[in-house]
């Protein structure tokens, strides 16, 4: 089982995707890992999504397939059955952590807050999504986040384009950022899946600090 930490450092971009079609899940994901984007997160905001995921983790073993905006514990072993290999929330409860041990399930959560942190650090976790990211501060609130807690690593998701991920991906505890740009909605309708694969190759290249 990939933890947290190795899955953060599998690429600098996480796409997070919104798929209302099954059709287009398989295509997709072999147009992103073509691109050199392997992880995918997968939100669970469709009546599509897990089906997705089942139909990525099949079909394109490359991929590193996960879901996102998981809200309820009973998510979690939904998301394991149907081959999902992490998981990502908005934020983090009890009940979601200890649904997502159960099941075997890597959780990025989602944390805002200095208290959302050390509520994190005391549940066990210390990679975490910072969420929403530009409303929350961006950049400025994760350099002033980094001193009192060092020894965790973000990714940054909320607002974040092509033009801005740079600027957090220089900061030390940002190891990946998530963002929806690699994924518009008009490219999925158009099928276009060349323009995708080079929306991910263009992710896929940036640095990180």
């Amino acid at each position: 089982m990939m933890t947290p930490g190795e899955l953060l450092e599998c690429g600098p971009v996480i796409p997070v995707i919104v798929l209302d079609n099954q059709e287009t899940a398989v295509p997709l994901a072999r147009a992103l890992c073509a691109g050199g984007v392997r992880v995918l997160e997968v939100t669970l905001r469709t009546t599509q999504a897990l089906e997705s995921v089942r139909a990525i983790a099949a079909s394109v073993p490359e991929a590193i397939v996960g879901v996102g905006t998981v809200i309820r514990p009973e998510q979690f072993a939904q998301a394991r059955d149907a081959g999902a290999r992490f998981a990502v929330s908005p934020g983090l409860t009890q009940d979601i952590a200890v649904a997502a041990r159960s099941a075997g399930m890597p959780l990025l959560p989602g944390v805002m807050t200095p208290s959302d942190v050390i509520g994190a650090l005391a549940a066990g976790f210390t990679e975490l999504k910072f969420f929403p990211a530009q409303q929350a501060g961006g950049v400025a609130m994760l350099k002033a986040l980094h001193g009192p807690f060092p020894q965790v690593r973000f990714c940054p998701t909320g607002g974040i384009s092509a033009e801005t991920a740079a600027s957090f991906l220089t900061l030390p505890n940002v190891r990946c950022v998530g963002g929806s740009w690699l994924t518009p909605k008009v490219l999925l309708d158009q099928k276009d899946w060349p323009a995708i694969a080079a929306l991910a190759k263009a992710a896929s290249q940036f640095t990180r600090g």
